[in-house]
């Protein structure tokens, strides 16, 4: 497990054992859609980010169109920007713990306030070595199951530095996954676009 040299990316806000929502550090600051990203501490957990959202701090007022960009904004009205927070939804892919990684669910969810972290190119080409972790993106109803697949594997392809063996290691998983549902294993793969 290896030491942070950056500051986290999010504060745990809403947990349970399949994903958590987490609030960005910095308003628009979240991971983007696909990322790897995980959770320091026992056991460490991994997943994906899945949906971004920014909004209001008070859940029954909406923010109100001004007509001017940011930057007059934070110019004439900087509290309202003071007002909105920007959230994202993971998927939890996996854990690690003294005795390995697991691509499945952990014992616990993570707990409300732990910090969000990146993953390391390292650690998402560890992480990633199997490709089982994919199953549950396509588990989940409320996950954009097919973009969230193509971004997973293109990030891992990246992290490896753009290893084309790991694709067909992937591509195959995919298949076996989506079995007879050709179109939309085509589609999947197609969109990859590496």
């Amino acid at each position: 497990m290896a030491e942070q040299a950056q500051p986290h990316v999010g504060e745990v806000i809403e947990s349970s054992t399949a994903e958590f929502t987490a609030e960005s550090r910095v308003l628009h600051g979240a991971p983007p859609f696909g990322a790897y990203v995980k959770i320091d501490g026992y056991p460490m957990i991994y997943a994906i980010t899945y949906n971004i959202s920014t909004q209001s701090i008070e859940p029954n007022r909406r923010p109100t169109a001004y007509g001017k960009t940011e930057d007059e904004l934070r110019l004439e009205q900087p509290q309202i920007f003071e007002l909105l927070r920007t959230e994202f939804n993971c998927l939890i892919i996996g854990y690690e713990d003294e005795t390995g990684i697991y691509q499945n669910l952990p014992p616990h969810p993570p707990k409300i306030h732990n910090f969000v972290h990146f993953c390391s190119a390292t650690e998402i080409a560890n992480f990633t070595d199997q490709a089982h972790y994919l199953r549950p993106i396509f588990g989940q109803a409320r996950v954009p199951s097919d973009d969230l697949t193509i971004a997973a594997i293109r990030n891992a392809y990246l992290a490896r530095g753009e290893n084309g063996h790991y694709l067909v290691k992937a591509g195959k998983e995919v298949a076996r996954l989506l079995k007879d549902d050709y179109d939309r294993l085509h589609s999947i793969l197609e969109r990859i676009h590496v």
